[in-house]
């Protein structure tokens, strides 16, 4: 009986030993799989640093003039950066084609063998150029906001055309989305089986005298915040596992205010007032009449918005854009410590 006595403690003890093991496995697994998804644009200069990222959207490519296939901005940059993989081979990089004003996806979803032919282009441009996948940022479907093409249509044309994308770049490759933080205009639950995560464009909710990228509500919040787009993706159908949180590097500002280059300094601009909003989590500075005229991030903001990545387990985080950064990459490699933080 003693024997058998110590024998069950042995293995109590390993089964536990086990289960910690799996518990720190699972939490490392976790970790591993957070992805930071930098936007580089085709106008902005130099080469990023990819040590604080894990995937790089490049903007952007465009539905064509027939309305059939991809157009590339600058075809050169995008094989640039691009190279980048021969170095960082775990780095992916996808061509996202849309963005503000960018139209003519109304027209080609609408049409079968449009989107098809679309879709097919999608598959030859990410073979020709080496990529891992396809980003869609249509600003955005049945609306008009943008100045493009729209039709009550677009919606479930949207859904055919993850759905036809999907089928010619294959299982293999990536398909994500950039989507509005009001998690409008989509049906996510249809589209959900193309899709590998969703982008939350959880900024320019609001002009100053109001912020646009409070993380919660407070009376200097826009008409979103954050936590608000992130909840209400989740309402929609999105699975946490597959949101990412996207953050600005940048700020709005009222008309004939210029940005500071530094925006980790911001407050020390002469002539304006730095103020902390302790209910939205994020700075704002105020001119001489004590009026908010400018809404931006700093370190302490983006680690507060990185955590809440952490705390409600999302996928990761997304920023607009990485030029946006200081020279010493102060925003881009809070963004990384705080998600890959070993306290976490």
């Amino acid at each position: 009986m003693k024997h058998l006595y110590l024998l069950l403690i042995h293995l109590v003890l390993f089964m536990g030993a086990c289960a910690g093991n799996k518990s720190a496995n699972e939490t490392a697994t976790n970790k591993q799989e957070k992805v930071i998804v930098a936007y580089v644009t085709s106008w902005s200069d130099g080469i990023p640093e990819t040590k604080h990222i894990t995937h790089i959207n490049y903007a952007f490519g465009h539905v064509n003039e027939t309305f059939d296939g991809v157009r590339i901005d600058k075809e050169d940059r995008l094989r640039q950066i691009v190279g980048l993989k021969s170095n960082h081979p775990e780095l992916k990089i996808m061509l996202s084609i849309g963005g503000w004003g960018s139209g003519r996806f109304s027209e080609m979803a609408a049409d079968e063998n449009l989107r098809k032919s679309f879709a097919a282009d999608c598959q030859r441009v990410v073979q020709a150029f080496k990529l891992d996948g396809i980003d869609i940022d249509w600003e955005y479907p049945t609306s008009p906001l943008a100045g493009i093409s729209y039709s009550p249509d677009d919606r479930d044309n949207y859904t055919l055309l993850m759905r036809d994308i999907r089928a010619a770049i294959g299982k293999d490759k990536l398909l994500t989305h950039a989507t509005a933080a009001n998690a409008e205009h989509i049906d996510y639950r249809a589209t959900d089986q193309y899709l590998d995560f969703t982008n939350v464009m959880a900024y320019d909710m609001g002009n100053p005298p109001l912020l646009h990228s409070a993380l919660y509500r407070s009376e200097n919040a826009g008409g979103h915040t954050s936590d608000e787009a992130i909840k209400k993706h989740l309402a929609a159908g999105v699975p946490k596992h597959k949101l990412v949180m996207g953050m600005p590097f940048y700020g709005r500002a009222v008309q004939g205010f210029s940005r500071p280059k530094d925006l980790t300094k911001a407050h020390e601009m002469e002539g304006y007032t730095y103020h902390w909003d302790d209910i939205a989590k994020v700075p704002y500075l105020t001119d001489s009449t004590g009026v908010l005229v400018f809404g931006y991030e700093n370190i302490e903001s983006l680690t507060i918005k990185c955590q809440y990545i952490l705390d409600n387990e999302l996928l990761g985080a997304m920023y607009w854009d990485y030029s946006g950064d200081n020279e010493a990459g102060d925003l881009q490699r809070t963004v990384y410590e705080t998600l890959y933080s070993p306290n976490n």
